[in-house]
């Protein structure tokens, strides 16, 4: 039996007075932990059940926010399974500034404390389509606002999410060959990325097969996107070159697109051919073994269907002198120089790292469930998860942490409190320092302290 236990301290001392307590546990506190507590101070928390409908047809007896609390802050301390949820949170800052806890009634310290199929069920009320969108609401329409976050730089891009190429059961996978020609199966993520202060914020993303496209797969979401305004930037690697795309955004939304052109393009062939003639070369901005040249007017030799709505296109030249090579990094924004083109374009990678800090220590793509629903949850409670630690680093709470990774950091972290019991009796929660449990212990008789001191050897 699941149920909600609220933080009542006088009453559980009275309680473990008289010998009447279920269960203890020890107060544990790591970074995760500071995390969701900032969370909470500057009311971010309460923005991630605003997005999602409760769809339990009873559910006075437990938050639906506190599900959702957990499930993210299960996932910021690197526990991907459902039974990890309940007690993800036993720091008892955070239980006292949140009021309350869920237990199993029939569980122990020992194993899952809440029923995995319980998660299930309420978890199988949501379409994975549904659990995407309300992140996408969450953090546009909530958490963004909050922040005061308006970000005029965005990244687009998409990683691949790998799963067991031989079961099948993967819901809506597919198999295809990835980009080092081996077959796999799995799922592809789309995302934009928003550059805020020192970081970035995933702002928007979407979800589909591994066989999907890159530009397929986002631009329905690039069209539409609410995160645009006039104005802003948006930078693409080659897999999202698409003239009549381009002048969509520049036309329709004022948006600027800086994108890589590729080498079997005739722009590409003209920008490299004009380079070369007027040999007006400069010092790469970050790379010494490099130059550069502006190139302008070369939407002429990139086409659309509708020539017309064609927007101009001007572009920079790297030569690589080592090895002799061209890259072409075209813009719309003809406002810029070489030097701002490529600054601009080199802000690109950071979601390249965004991706390999979710998949190798966030464990984005550990998948404990084949159905779809559970893999769409399990993806955004690790995505809420990494924009709560971002967020941290940009609020006075973690400036510190800026730059750095959350599971390293986690690997040397020592806590700035001691540990705390937390009893739990009935219904209702308290919590204790070591001083006051041992003032509580003191004046129990002899058979509460026998019975405190069998579950301490035990614990």
């Amino acid at each position: 039996m699941i149920k909600l236990c609220k933080l009542n301290q006088d009453n559980v001392i009275r309680q473990i007075t008289n010998g009447h307590f279920d269960n203890v546990a020890i107060s544990e506190s790591n970074l995760a932990d500071d995390i969701i507590l900032s969370m909470y101070r500057h009311d971010i928390l309460s923005c991630i059940s605003k997005a999602l409908q409760d769809k339990r047809r009873c559910n006075s007896s437990l938050p639906f926010d506190l599900i959702l609390s957990l499930s993210i802050a299960a996932k910021m301390k690197i526990k991907t399974s459902l039974s990890d949820i309940p007690y993800a949170i036993q720091d008892h800052r955070v239980l006292a500034a949140l009021g309350y806890n869920i237990i199993d009634t029939e569980g122990n310290l020992k194993e899952a404390l809440m029923r995995e199929s319980s998660l299930r069920r309420l978890l199988g009320k949501y379409s994975s389509d549904e659990l995407f969108l309300a992140y996408n609401n969450t953090v546009q329409n909530f958490i963004m606002p909050k922040i005061s976050a308006r970000p005029t730089i965005h990244i687009l891009d998409c990683t691949d999410l790998e799963v067991n190429l031989k079961n099948k059961n993967y819901e809506g996978s597919e198999v295809t060959k990835n980009k080092h020609g081996d077959v796999s199966r799995g799922y592809k993520l789309g995302t934009i990325r928003g550059i805020v202060k020192d970081t970035g914020i995933i702002e928007e993303i979407c979800f589909g097969s591994l066989k999907t496209h890159d530009l397929t797969l986002t631009k329905d979401m690039i069209m539409n996107s609410k995160v645009f305004k006039n104005g802003d930037i948006l930078i693409n690697d080659r897999g999202f070159l698409d003239r009549e795309l381009i002048n969509y955004m520049k036309n329709e939304r004022g948006v600027d697109t800086y994108v890589p052109l590729k080498t079997n393009m005739q722009a590409y062939d003209m920008a490299v051919t004009v380079a070369q003639t007027e040999n007006k070369w400069e010092q790469h901005p970050t790379r010494s073994k490099q130059k550069i040249c502006f190139i302008t007017d070369l939407g002429a030799y990139w086409r659309s269907n509708n020539p017309k709505k064609d927007v101009d296109i001007n572009a920079a030249v790297v030569w690589d002198e080592e090895d002799d090579n061209y890259f072409v990094f075209a813009t719309t924004d003809t406002s810029k120089t070489a030097r701002q083109i490529i600054k601009t374009y080199e802000l690109r990678p950071e979601i390249e790292e965004d991706y390999r800090q979710l998949k190798d220590f966030w464990l984005l793509d550990d998948f404990k469930s084949t159905k779809l629903n559970m893999v769409a949850f399990h993806v955004i409670t690790v995505l809420f998860g990494y924009l709560f630690f971002q967020i941290y680093t940009i609020l006075p709470d973690g400036e510190q942490y800026s730059h750095k990774c959350l599971p390293v950091i986690l690997k040397n972290y020592h806590p700035n409190t001691m540990p705390r019991l937390i009893f739990y009796v009935e219904n209702e929660f308290g919590i204790f320092s070591i001083t006051e449990f041992a003032d509580l212990y003191s004046r129990c008789n002899n058979e509460v302290q026998k019975r405190l001191d069998a579950i301490f050897n035990t614990t």
